[in-house]
């Protein structure tokens, strides 16, 4: 790879299985996604971009979606030297690791066709930029996928029971290279349910803007009030009051997708957030 590496080395600690509910949401939410092999997306790599010390995110995610799509590349990427030489060890065929940053380390094969990015997983990546650098970097992460692919980007807690995501569409229009498709909420159901536990995993283009005039203050605030107005349903459990915290917050006319397979789960998808 040409040029200087962009981005800086992360923490680099990820616990076990941190990011299996985020593996298991994108393959409920676009499951076609990864195993697409028309045009372009033949042999397009799925990238684990800031894997971390160990390679174990990107172990996981290849076991997980290569039940549904075998033979699916992924590629784990880090910007620490050290760290991707110790990957080595766990690599194959289709399994690879290697050094870069934003500006993914991607690569001709034998005949000069280059790689192409079917999407891409940067979790607690982000975090730790100021936030005047995420909007260049979904710029320069999105040029780089596919039209139609996705980048999930988000921060979650250190054991994976609590994450916010941002779910970017790329497009092909040259005025439109990416959009948040949605906002991603997630619970494991294992803490006590309070939308404010949120707040402190929010993605870094939205965690500072937690002050009143701001579509995410006004947002949080909105689910707040509805899991009080909705809170006799805790006799049931968790769950039960979750997804009628979710249903008030529709009401209130945010277009939260309240199909059963998201909000049981503990996922509340906002389409097209107003923010």
């Amino acid at each position: 790879m040409s040029g200087r590496i962009e981005g800086q080395i992360t923490r680099g600690k990820t616990a076990r299985n941190r990011l299996r509910r985020v593996d298991n949401f994108l393959l409920a939410y676009d499951p076609k996604l990864l195993c697409r092999n028309d045009g372009g997306f033949d042999k397009a790599l799925w990238v684990d971009l800031g894997y971390g010390a160990e390679p174990t995110t990107t172990l996981e995610s290849a076991a997980r979606f290569r039940k549904q799509c075998p033979g699916l590349p992924i590629l784990g990427v880090e910007i620490d030297p050290e760290r991707v030489e110790r990957a080595q060890s766990q690599a194959d065929e289709i399994t690879r690791f290697r050094l870069g940053g934003f500006n993914l380390p991607l690569q001709a094969n034998d005949d000069g066709i280059p790689e192409r990015v079917r999407g891409m997983r940067a979790f607690n990546v982000l975090r730790q930029y100021d936030e005047s650098a995420v909007i260049d970097a979904y710029d320069l992460l999105a040029s780089q996928v596919l039209p139609g692919g996705l980048i999930f980007e988000g921060t979650s807690d250190p054991y994976g029971r609590t994450w916010v995501a941002n779910l970017i569409r790329c497009h092909p229009e040259p005025d439109v290279s990416w959009k948040i498709e949605s906002l991603v909420f997630s619970t494991s159901f294992k803490l006590e349910f309070e939308p404010a536990d949120f707040q402190p995993v929010l993605p870094k283009n939205l965690i500072h803007h937690m002050v009143p005039g701001d579509p995410i203050f006004q947002f949080m605030e909105s689910w707040k009030r509805a899991a009080r107005e909705t809170v006799h349903h805790r006799v049931w459990g968790m769950r039960q009051w979750f997804v009628a915290a979710a249903e008030r917050l529709a009401e209130m006319g945010y277009s939260i997708d309240l199909q059963r397979r998201w909000v049981t789960r503990g996922w509340l998808v906002w389409r097209n957030p107003a923010l």
